[in-house]
């Protein structure tokens, strides 16, 4: 059996939703904390079993007969180090025999303050004997695309990545990349990123063109970015996480130009344009 940690997320169920094109429902576990919110994937015959990160025993349940398992990082900051150790050690106790886990791009070097609980969760991974291969994904255009409303609003789109490249790519293409189906994937490390690069200058750009409305950037010191957003009524940790990551953008963060991701999932990434597109 396969399990999907997460797996009510924005990342999680679309993982879920490739891996019943080729697997039996039966032999998908859908770990959630919710079990409500999993009702389409119970629907569809996944097997829905209910854990949190932070309950040693109720994962140790969860992965019960579990061969490989898709650890999908958490989402809650400063505490996921020791909400991955939990589901590592309930993985060994439980005998799965693969782990895969959502990294971040090139986390041993990464320039974002993220990286270090995901350099702790390797580095565990590689002390608990567990097979185990990183995906190191990059940055989801998601994050981006969803401040292009305010844009559109105001006719500025703010950030502090300055003119740092991000090879960003949909959370469509890095679930389709979950190598759950290949053979011989333990040791490996995959660094994942979309296929073309670009600016913050030329989202905004991108934008004016595909709307008709006169969008430009405005680079802020990652302190006012982080102000801002606490004023648009983000948690100040996300705002303060966000700043940092497009400063840790600025410095080459969150660009790669490997390609591996399209290698990997057998077609281009999707286009910032196309994503866009969709969305205006």
């Amino acid at each position: 059996m396969i399990a999907v940690t997460g797996a009510t997320g924005h990342l999680g169920q679309r993982v879920i939703h490739n891996l019943l094109n080729t697997h039996d429902a039966q032999k998908i576990v859908a770990i959630v904390r919710n079990p409500a919110k999993a009702q389409q994937l119970a629907e569809k015959n996944v097997l829905v079993r209910q854990a949190d990160y932070s309950d040693p025993a109720a994962l140790a349940l969860a992965l019960q007969g579990v061969e490989k398992l898709l650890l999908i990082s958490s989402s809650e900051v400063g505490q996921r180090a020791a909400q991955h150790r939990n589901i590592i050690d309930a993985a060994k106790t439980a005998g799965v025999q693969l782990i895969a886990y959502t990294s971040l791009l090139r986390a041993d070097t990464s320039p974002l303050g993220l990286h270090e609980e995901h350099v702790e969760t390797e580095n565990y991974l590689a002390q608990s004997g567990v097979p185990f291969v990183l995906l190191r994904n990059g940055w989801y255009s998601e994050n981006y695309l969803v401040s292009v409303p305010a844009a559109l609003e105001h006719g500025v789109f703010i950030g502090s990545a300055g003119d740092g490249k991000i090879a960003s790519a949909t959370r469509e293409d890095y679930a389709a990349a979950t190598v759950l189906s290949l053979d011989n994937q333990a040791g490996k490390v995959y660094e994942l990123a979309g296929d073309a690069a670009w600016t913050l200058s030329e989202l905004a750009d991108k934008i004016s063109a595909l709307t008709g409305k006169t969008v430009v950037y405005q680079n802020l010191s990652e302190a006012d970015f982080a102000a801002t957003l606490k004023q648009a009524g983000l948690p100040d940790a996300i705002a303060t996480m966000l700043a940092d990551s497009d400063i840790g953008a600025s410095k080459g963060g969150l660009f790669d130009d490997s390609h591996q991701l399209s290698r990997l999932i057998g077609r281009p990434t999707t286009s910032i344009d196309d994503s866009l597109k969709a969305i205006l």
